[in-house]
């Protein structure tokens, strides 16, 4: 990785006084052709993209991301396909951050030199493997810091000061921090108690932090984007595939559509 777009991304937020808008869609959903059009549709609006690598056992995930992945994998999903994925959108939208998302099992049976050495082929700028947590670091760190990926780690409002100083020590890129105890695509918070998290999390570590699970509306990350550094959208852009199932062209245009409303929202809010 020659550049830090992660770290330029952010500081170009900094000085256009917004948060970034991190959008994320599962590779291959609901196949690997429309999901190339779709990922480069997201792309082209959101700061940070985030891919995630279909997996059988999505445990973070609620019912609108566990049926991506279940579509993408009937689909004959691929890792291979993940990284040809992340290669298009990083050739074609060069300013865009790559972060892939997913769980263990994947890069694990690669192998993690492998599957490091790929994803900085691809374009790679960071992974997030939700089920390894910093005190497990040892078995990923090494292979993705020596091929230039960022290791973003995952916080939540049960973590204790000791695992925030942690996690903070560990990270890099960016926080995400899960505005929720559940999976994905629950309701949010309320938006005073997350600040206050945030706003602990700062107190250990100067690294971005930015906001995830349960936004679902502009009007929410609006009122995120007021004290983060960036809004992470996911079950939200995922559930436009489903309900235009049947109509490609409408498929994408939804997204296209949902996604404008988050980066005007997100936009419009001086942080």
């Amino acid at each position: 990785m020659s550049r830090d777009r992660i770290a330029e991304c952010f500081a170009r937020c900094r000085n256009e006084g917004r948060s970034a808008l991190v959008g994320y869609l599962t590779a291959g959903d609901p196949d690997v052709a429309t999901s190339e059009e779709l990922l480069l549709a997201l792309a082209g609006k959101v700061d940070i993209l985030e891919i995630g690598m279909p997996f059988s056992d999505p445990m973070a995930d609620g019912p609108v991301i566990q049926a991506a992945s279940e579509r993408a994998l009937e689909a004959g999903v691929l890792i291979r396909d993940v990284f040809a994925l992340a290669a298009k959108v990083n050739s074609t939208c060069p300013d865009t951050c790559i972060v892939l998302m997913g769980y263990a099992n994947v890069p694990y049976a690669l192998g993690f030199e492998n599957f490091s050495e790929q994803a900085a082929r691809a374009g790679v700028d960071g992974v997030l493997i939700v089920d390894i947590p910093p005190e497990e670091g040892a078995v990923c760190d090494h292979a993705l810091r020596k091929n230039g990926l960022h290791r973003i780690l995952l916080l939540s409002p049960t973590s204790s000061d000791t695992r925030i100083k942690l996690a903070s020590d560990a990270a890099s890129g960016f926080i995400y921090y899960v505005s929720l105890t559940g999976i994905t695509g629950a309701e949010m918070g309320e938006a005073a108690a997350i600040e206050q998290q945030v706003e602990r999390i700062r107190s250990f570590s100067s690294l971005p932090i930015c906001v995830g699970f349960g936004v679902k509306t502009a009007e929410q990350a609006a009122k995120v984007a007021t004290f983060a550094d960036g809004v992470v959208i996911g079950s939200h852009f995922v559930s436009q595939i489903p309900l235009h199932c049947n109509d490609h062209n409408a498929m994408v245009t939804a997204l296209k559509k949902t996604a404008s409303a988050m980066r005007d929202a997100v936009r419009k809010v001086a942080v």
